[in-house]
């Protein structure tokens, strides 16, 4: 964790490459580490927006920097760790300031934080929500900065098979260690990582990287026993090539090791997956394991071999082994050099002793909460975890084992605790008596942390009230789902469309079909898709056509039907899965895809000149896609070729022209829905049902109040009376014309009219947009801020 943003990377004994990547949409193909990167950094600025808490993405910059930097800044994460007394002025140089001869400022932070708190309290107070203190403030900071860190680690581990919780944290970068104990308790993480080295392991892994060098060839053969020795003759041909090359650097023989890789993928996909191929072992089984870990299933289909790779490696420097560490002569813990009152989420303050590194020996362990502190950095530990210095002076910190009562924070008085920051410390404090100094250690021992839920009054947690701490961590939680479903249905699929184009947007909607996350993938999807899953919330609940057969676990939708079920066109077709719990639908989680061919009138399935629904090809209502966990290819198959059947009646009217690409990617959208299910049954089982789908219901009634302002503000920037209104007109390309009217009040409500008239191109009827306030917002800023785009917005709706 750095200045501006958070990088994150998985070691499990080998390095994990990515061998494409596109950054600020430009894509660049060459082997590089697999890293992904968030913009949470000590800079990340802080703001509240319409009732949410955000960090980020936006950067105060090295100048003018946070408001400590005392350069006219602004408040940033390096701020709330100031404010709740996680680092320390006086531990810092006196490098800020207009000549950057000053400490960090601590009353321009507080004074910047009681503004803020009198704000955000001030737009509660209408709820009437309990007002928030600064230090509450600027927790609920550090708790939305930790959950965007944890939104990537999620991505490297659950989203590729593997448990958070079974690694290491290992943590660098001058901000890391201050939020170490936070994210790993967020992860299940029991052990952390720190090394002696943290705030600079940048430059000092510039010199002691190693030096790697590649050799590929492209093979596209089927990967056969038959083709084992010439894939291996190759390999060890490529090897020696990039040995050499290695060796003309300097390196020798001792120093070099080399890898072989198969670059393999089913026949018929484009999901290729680089497997090592360790001499006497299959890289076909290697190849299937990686591919049923990640995706969640396997396919029947021959494994061709696109290309064979080899990575020489050339150490650069032998590093030093680990030392043993000796129990013999541990000497005892020193006297803290400072004392810090430090705030903790759900305690409050608490004195936390300070240490400086370097008078630790190996050996020695400090009991949470604590601050470890050296020239380079600063690490919190967290009450319920210890930090161990090892022989070679690095901090290993885990989970403490000790079971006690929670111990008393300091009394909140009714001024922030934190305006006397600068006299929290006190050189060489007077030590207590032995006794009273145990008994105070074994009272910061314990994990103060509790479980929301477990914070919250009897009865139904449903009824939980609204937390804009909360909110925003449950928001990057529920979005987070979404965006990792979108993550296997892009890996997974095997068309342009979905694959290279992204046209598919993947979502989280509630047991009554609303949408409560739909990550960014394609917009237009956003009104419909919900109405999709509505229609077959009725169809199946009671009086509906399927009400007698129900929904089970196992089942998997699918329509597209934009006249009866909420499509889009019909090339989006939507797969739906229901979230059960105890034997309940408690979500939905849902995928939408542009398949390339579904039959009708013309390849593609989008004619110009179509007047039938079915001459733009198969169109389906309801159809479970798996039923009881077996998927239904037989039945799905009649479907998608039944356009076909009316070849007489419509002449060159046909059956989906590419079935085995329809069924493939039907199955990657299965998978993407399994990931989704999965993520919402961990969500549940670590908050329970009942905080999760209350904390859905006010990130819904938060949107809402969010395009009521904005609808308010574009009513008044207009200068329309109360209840007035927006009109704007364009055409077609036939000359028909296209007319919205948006008429608006002071209340945030809004209803439009449209008026199409004497066209003759085909527009189906699309459910959805008209319900979605959030769309028709979109529409107003579209209609005056992009006029040009006013006929695709109009098609949508």
């Amino acid at each position: 964790m750095g200045g501006t943003s958070t990088d994150v990377s998985r070691y499990a004994g080998s390095y994990e490459h990515v061998f494409e990547s596109t950054t600020a949409g430009i894509t660049i193909q060459a082997p590089q580490l697999d890293i992904n990167t968030v913009a949470a950094g000590g800079g990340s600025r802080l703001f509240y927006r319409a009732g949410l808490f955000a960090v980020g993405p936006e950067s105060c910059r090295a100048h003018p920097g946070p408001v400590c930097y005392k350069k006219g800044g602004y408040l940033a994460i390096t701020d709330a760790n100031l404010a709740l007394g996680r680092i320390l002025p006086e531990t810092f140089p006196k490098i800020f300031g207009p000549k950057e001869n000053e400490p960090l400022d601590a009353t321009g932070t507080v004074s910047a934080f009681e503004e803020l708190t009198a704000a955000i309290n001030a737009s509660e107070e209408s709820a009437k929500k309990p007002a928030k203190t600064v230090d509450e403030v600027a927790m609920g900071f550090i708790q939305v900065a930790n959950e965007t860190m944890c939104r990537p680690i999620r991505a490297l581990t659950q989203m590729k098979g593997y448990d958070a919780s079974a690694h290491v944290l290992a943590c660098f970068g001058g901000a890391g260690g201050q939020h170490a104990c936070a994210i790993a308790t967020a992860l299940g993480m029991k052990t952390i990582f720190i090394h002696r080295y943290a705030g600079v392991l940048s430059a000092v892994g510039i010199q002691l990287a190693d030096i790697v060098q590649e050799a590929q060839e492209p093979a596209a053969v089927e990967l056969t026993f038959s083709e084992f020795p010439g894939l291996q003759a190759r390999l060890v041909g490529l090897a020696a090539i990039a040995a050499q090359q290695l060796k003309q650097q300097g390196f020798k023989d001792r120093q070099i090791s080399v890898e072989h890789y198969l670059n393999l993928r089913y026949s018929g996909t484009d999901v290729a997956v680089m497997t090592q191929w360790v001499e006497g072992s299959d890289p076909a089984a290697a190849f299937a394991a990686t591919y049923q870990r990640e995706f969640g299933f396997v396919l029947d289909r021959p494994v061709v071999v696109d290309d064979v790779r080899v990575r020489a490696t050339g150490r650069a420097a032998d590093l030093p082994a680990v030392q043993a560490l000796s129990t013999n002569s541990i000497p005892p813990l020193p006297a803290p050099a400072l004392n810090s009152s430090t705030y903790f989420e759900g305690v409050g303050r608490m004195p936390t002793p300070v240490y400086m590194l370097d008078q630790l020996a190996g050996g020695q362990q400090v009991q949470g909460p604590a601050l470890l502190i050296d020239n380079i950095s600063t690490i919190l530990i967290e009450p319920g975890w210890d930090a161990t210095i090892t022989a070679d002076h690095n901090v290993c910190i885990g989970v403490s084992q000790q079971q006690q009562h929670p111990p008393q924070a300091q009394q909140q008085s009714q001024q922030p605790q934190h305006l006397n920051l600068h006299h929290h410390h006190q050189q060489n404090p007077p030590q207590a008596p032995p006794q009273q100094q145990q008994e105070h250690q074994q009272q910061q021992h314990l994990l103060l942390q509790q479980p929301l839920e477990q914070q919250l009054p009897d009865g139904d947690l449903g009824q939980v009230e609204c937390d804009p701490i909360q909110l925003s961590i449950f928001a990057h939680r529920f979005m987070g789902i979404a965006e990792q479903m979108g993550r296997v249905l892009q890996r997974t699929s095997i068309s342009v469309n979905i694959k290279e184009r992204l046209d598919f947007s993947c979502a989280l909607f509630g047991p009554d079909g609303s949408l409560v996350a739909n990550a960014p993938h394609l917009p237009v999807h956003l009104g419909a898709m919900s109405e999709a899953v509505r229609f077959q919330v009725a169809y199946y609940g009671p009086g509906g056509p399927g009400e007698q057969e129900g929904l089970q676990e196992g089942d998997v939708l699918l329509s597209n039907h934009p006249q009866l079920a909420g499509g889009s066109h019909l090339p989006d077709i939507t797969v739906i899965t229901p979230v059960f719990n105890q034997g309940q639908v408690v979500f939905f989680v849902a995928s939408r895809g542009h398949h390339a061919d579904i039959g009708g009138i013309s390849p593609g399935s989008m004619p110009p000149n179509s007047r039938l629904l079915v001459e733009e090809g198969a169109a389906i209502v309801s159809f479970k896609l798996v039923q009881h966990g077996a998927f239904q290819e037989a039945g799905i198959t009649e479907l998608l070729m039944s356009p076909g059947k009316l070849s007489e009646e419509l002449p060159g009217c046909s059956g989906t022209r590419n079935l085995s690409d329809n069924l493939s990617d039907l199955k990657a959208q299965v998978a993407a829905n399994t990931k989704g299910i999965q993520l919402v049954q961990e969500l549940i089982a670590e908050h329970s049902l009942q905080l999760v789908q209350a904390y859905m219901k006010h990130i819904q009634a938060n949107a809402e109040a969010a395009v009521r302002e904005m609808l308010c503000e574009f009513s008044q920037s207009r200068g329309l009376p109360e209840v007035g209104s927006v009109t704007a007109e364009d055409q077609l390309d036939d000359g028909s014309p296209i007319k919205l009217t948006i008429t608006i009040d002071r209340y945030g409500n809004c209803r439009f009219a449209g008026l199409h008239a004497g066209s003759v191109w085909p527009c189906a009827p699309v459910m959805g947009s008209q319900q979605s306030i959030a769309g028709v917002a979109c529409l107003v800023l579209a209609v005056w801020q992009m006029k040009t785009s006013l006929m695709m917005a109009v098609q949508t709706v």
